[in-house]
C-alpha cells in the first residue's frame, strides 16, 4: 500500500493533476534543493504528495504504486541515478512474465503501468546527464521548475522518449535504463563516483567524475570483449570502454554519444578498439564535446538490439545504468521505442 505523506496545499485551488514528488533523501544536494523548490510550488498552488526514498530502488516501487493508484505525474528531486530508478517504475518489471524469462531477446517488452503518465525532472544530482541531454544544454533548475509547474496546470508539454530495456548477469538482473549504461572503465568511473567521501563530495560534479576516472584508469587493464548489434554485426577487440547510450551525455556532462537521439527508436553502441592507455586519456579530454567519436579506433554502431560479453568468462566487465551498478556481463539490450513521457 503506498503511504505518503500529504503536504499543506491551498485549499481554492483544484489540481489538474495528480502528481508524487519523490525526492533522494540520502543525496545533501537534492534536500538543499528540494528546500529552495518547496515554498515556490506551494506558491503555485500547486498539489502533490511526497515521498523521501529510504533505501535503494525505493523510486521504482513508490513510483509503481503511485501510478498504479491512480496518479499521472511523478517528479524527481534527485540525480540520474533516482530518476533511473523511477522510470523502472513506470514499467511491471514486478509482473512474473518478465522476472521470470529466460529468452531476453525475444519475450515481450515490459507494459507502461499507467501510459498517459508523465515523468518530471527537478534536477539535483552530480552530472545531470539525462536533463542536460534533454535540453541540449545545463538548463538552471528554474526552467525545470517552471516546466513542472505549467505541466500540473494542463499548460505544459510532454514529449516521448526511448527507454533501454537491459539484462546483466546472463538475465538474472532486469531493468530500465533512461540515458545510458558503462560497461568497464565507465562502470568502475561510476562506482568511485559513488562511493567518494563527504569532502570530495562538495566539488562540482565534472571534478569528482574526473577525479575518479584518474584513479580508475590507474588500476584498469583492458578486456577482450564480443559485441553483437541486431544479431547482424559483431565485433571482437581489446576494449578499455563500452558504452550503450538513448542520451548524449554520461559521466558528468562528457558527449558521449553526439549522434545520440531520445526518440528515434535506435540505441548508440561506443566501444574503443585496442586504445592504448596514453591514447585513452587523449581521448578522454575530448569527450566532453564529442572529439573521440573522430578517432578510428573509437568505433560507433547502431541498432535496436545489443549483446556484450568478454571471450573469457573470468573477465567479466561490470555494468552501471544511469549511475546504479546493475551488474556483470554477459548483459543484452533492447530499444524500447517512445516508451514513456517526459516534462519538457
Amino acid at each position: 500500500m503506498l503511504k505518503l505523506r500529504i503536504t499543506n496545499m491551498t485549499p481554492h485551488r483544484q489540481p489538474t493533476r495528480r502528481t508524487l514528488i519523490i525526492i533522494n533523501n540520502v543525496a545533501a544536494r537534492a534536500r538543499r534543493v528540494w528546500h529552495a523548490l518547496r515554498d515556490k510550488i506551494q506558491e503555485a498552488n500547486i498539489a502533490f504528495d511526497l515521498h523521501e526514498t529510504t533505501h535503494p530502488g525505493d523510486a521504482e516501487i513508490k513510483t509503481r504504486a503511485a501510478l498504479r493508484a491512480g496518479y499521472d505525474t511523478v517528479a524527481i528531486v534527485g540525480g540520474d541515478g533516482t530518476l533511473s530508478e523511477a522510470a523502472s517504475g513506470f514499467f511491471n518489471l514486478d509482473d512474473e512474465k518478465f522476472s521470470a524469462a529466460k529468452d531476453f531477446q525475444h519475450c515481450p517488452l515490459p507494459q507502461s503501468v499507467n501510459p498517459s503518465a508523465a515523468l518530471a525532472l527537478l534536477p539535483a544530482g552530480t552530472g545531470d546527464d539525462f536533463a542536460r541531454g534533454l535540453a541540449k544544454r545545463r538548463a538552471p533548475l528554474d526552467e525545470w521548475l517552471q516546466k513542472f509547474i505549467l505541466h500540473c496546470r494542463g499548460q505544459g508539454a510532454t514529449r516521448a522518449v526511448d527507454c533501454l530495456y537491459g539484462t546483466t548477469d546472463d538475465g538474472a538482473h532486469k531493468f530500465i535504463c533512461l540515458n545510458a549504461a558503462t560497461l568497464g572503465l565507465g562502470a568502475q568511473v561510476a562506482m568511485r563516483v559513488g562511493n567518494q567521501g563527504r569532502m570530495i563530495r562538495g566539488l562540482p560534479g565534472e571534478a569528482r567524475f574526473a577525479l575518479a576516472a584518474t584513479i580508475a584508469l590507474a588500476r584498469w587493464r583492458e578486456r577482450i570483449v564480443r559485441v553483437t548489434v541486431d544479431e547482424s554485426e559483431t565485433l571482437e577487440c581489446k576494449s578499455n570502454l563500452l558504452a550503450v547510450a538513448n542520451g548524449l551525455y554520461a559521466g558528468g556532462g562528457m558527449m558521449l554519444a553526439p549522434d545520440a537521439q531520445l526518440d528515434d527508436g535506435l540505441l548508440d553502441v561506443l566501444l574503443t578498439r585496442n586504445l592504448s592507455r596514453p591514447e585513452l586519456l587523449r581521448e578522454l579530454a575530448r569527450v566532453h564535446r564529442g572529439g573521440h567519436i573522430a578517432n578510428p579506433k573509437v568505433r560507433s554502431l547502431r541498432g535496436s538490439r545489443v549483446c556484450i560479453e568478454t571471450i573469457n568468462p573470468a573477465d567479466k566487465l561490470p555494468l552501471e545504468a544511469d549511475g546504479n551498478v546493475r551488474g556483470f556481463t554477459p548483459t543484452e539490450f533492447r530499444v524500447m521505442p517512445g516508451a514513456m513521457r517526459v516534462v519538457c
